[in-house]
């Protein structure tokens, strides 16, 4: 008997923007730009330190709308002007507290006639719930993206 192998979940999320894809990478690694979108709607990023190169690191903390810090962490591990931005990310317990398990997000930028076509990849999750959770966090943070684009 073969035994069945088990794959672990993994999260592809593909939005089309109305802007250029200089301009979207500008604003994926440019801090003035990323503390005023880069949460899910209703959220806030209080706190946000690092060095966006590669081999640089990210903390960040984003409020909830009740008030709760989630901190996440993370390192930059691949950027290709414009096109490919590369970086672990992990869940702290706290501002200090220890990395929970950590995922590698693949950011893929495409120009389309003055739009771009963004595919993000995030790969491997515990679960298939945690998988979930971030597919519906991403889908906020793109939502805030595009609001942002357009101002």
């Amino acid at each position: 008997m073969i035994e069945q192998q088990h794959r672990a979940p993994e999260l592809v999320v593909e939005r089309t923007l109305d802007a250029p894809r200089e301009l979207v990478f500008q604003v994926w690694t440019q801090v003035e730009h990323l503390e005023r979108w880069c949460c899910p709607t209703g959220f806030t990023i209080p706190f946000s330190e690092g060095e966006i190169r590669e081999g640089g690191w990210f903390r960040t903390c984003m409020r909830s709308p009740d008030g709760e810090d989630h901190w996440l962490k993370g390192e930059y591990l691949e950027i290709v002007p414009p096109e490919r931005l590369v970086f672990t990310h992990a869940w702290l317990s706290s501002k200090h507290g220890r990395a929970a398990h950590q995922t590698i997000v693949t950011l893929t930028l495409q120009a389309q006639g003055g739009k771009t076509r963004l595919r993000l990849h995030q790969a491997f999750f515990e679960s298939e719930a945690a998988r979930d959770g971030h597919r519906s966090g991403w889908q906020a943070t793109l939502d805030e993206l595009e609001r942002y684009l357009a101002s």
